[in-house]
């Protein structure tokens, strides 16, 4: 059975001679269809781009791409459109979409015989140029003299150059730093480059999966440097503190179960103190947006994320969330 979701072009998809269990008609934000069938069984998705709000951003297709299974989805581009300028067509298969048409004898073909990468390399650019390293002038708010007054001050950047790499560090005892790695390596693996590190434990050998690599502190560098062509390196860096200065980006586990927080505060006084410029993420949580509030005036600590307890045999959008809000993806 098959899944249809048509706007601009349903007369072509009414014409298709197809079993359908579901079809919508409209425009869907990503989140919807996501939502709508990340969860049930389907053979193959037809989908009329046009169907999906904002899809002349490619980030909007990468989104569903991360989250259903783009080996079933057949793509119906608009004719006259953008999305068949060559550049379009070379970022859908940078983010592993081969299937795509303009017509309905392109939907049979591709229904019976589905593209590989082979069928359509002869569209990928891939002779870009290598990215520049340059300074980028970023506005930002300096405080002067009195407690409300502001004055702005450009701040020379550095464009980030090479992988982006993730530091996770667990602060309460057994937070899901490990299990967080294996989901974030799962929900971009199908669309980036990326590994998982972990430095100075060997608790990747039980996921018996590729691409998560256990090292110690001494040889952290090392590795790091040996998958410098990847997109994106995620590190557990445990109690490291080489890890951590390796990572230029960081996040900071806590378990905010009663039991967890009077333990930790108890072993180590002032941990939540010096949390307080830091990102700060709840795991296995089941806080409210109030509780969450009143977690954060207890505490002193700015939450930057809030988990739910995470099932790693099932992809979970609050890590596709967490990652769009570091800017991974």
């Amino acid at each position: 059975m098959n899944v249809i979701i048509a706007n601009n072009q349903k007369d072509k998809l009414n014409s298709l001679n197809i079993e359908v269990i579901k079809r919508l008609d409209g425009e869907f934000d990503v989140n919807e269809i996501i939502s709508s069938f990340q969860n049930i069984f389907y053979n193959k998705m037809i989908l009329d781009i046009t169907a999906l709000k904002n899809y002349q951003d490619i980030s909007t297709v990468q989104k569903l791409s991360i989250s259903l299974d783009m080996d079933k989805l057949i793509l119906l581009l608009e004719e006259g459109n953008a999305v068949t300028s060559p550049s379009y067509l070379s970022k859908l298969i940078s983010i592993g979409i081969y299937n795509f048409t303009t017509n309905v004898e392109g939907i049979n073909y591709l229904y019976n015989n589905p593209n590989t990468y082979r069928d359509v390399a002869q569209y990928h650019q891939i002779n870009e140029p290598e990215p520049e390293v340059k300074t980028i002038v970023k506005t930002v708010e300096v405080p002067v003299a009195g407690p409300v007054q502001y004055v702005n001050q450009p701040v020379a950047q550095p464009q980030q150059v090479g992988p982006k790499i993730l530091g996770i560090k667990s602060i309460t005892n057994d937070a899901g730093a490990t299990t967080l790695l294996y989901m974030i390596k799962k929900a971009l693996e199908k669309t980036h480059k990326v590994v998982c590190i972990e430095v100075d434990r060997t608790d990747f050998n039980y996921f018996k999966e590729p691409g998560m690599i256990s090292t110690t502190s001494s040889n952290l560098g090392s590795v790091i440097r040996q998958n410098s062509n990847k997109n994106v390196i995620v590190v557990d860096v445990n109690d490291s503190p080489t890890a951590q200065t390796l990572c230029n980006n960081m996040i900071y586990l806590i378990e905010p179960s009663t039991i967890k927080l009077n333990k930790l505060v108890t072993l180590r006084p002032t941990v939540l103190k010096n949390l307080r410029d830091k990102k700060v993420v709840l795991t296995k949580s089941a806080l409210t947006s109030k509780d969450i509030k009143d977690f954060s005036y207890e505490s002193g600590i700015n939450v930057f994320f809030s988990l739910p307890l995470l099932d790693e045999r099932v992809q979970n959008d609050a890590v596709i969330q967490l990652l769009q809000k570091l800017n991974i993806i």
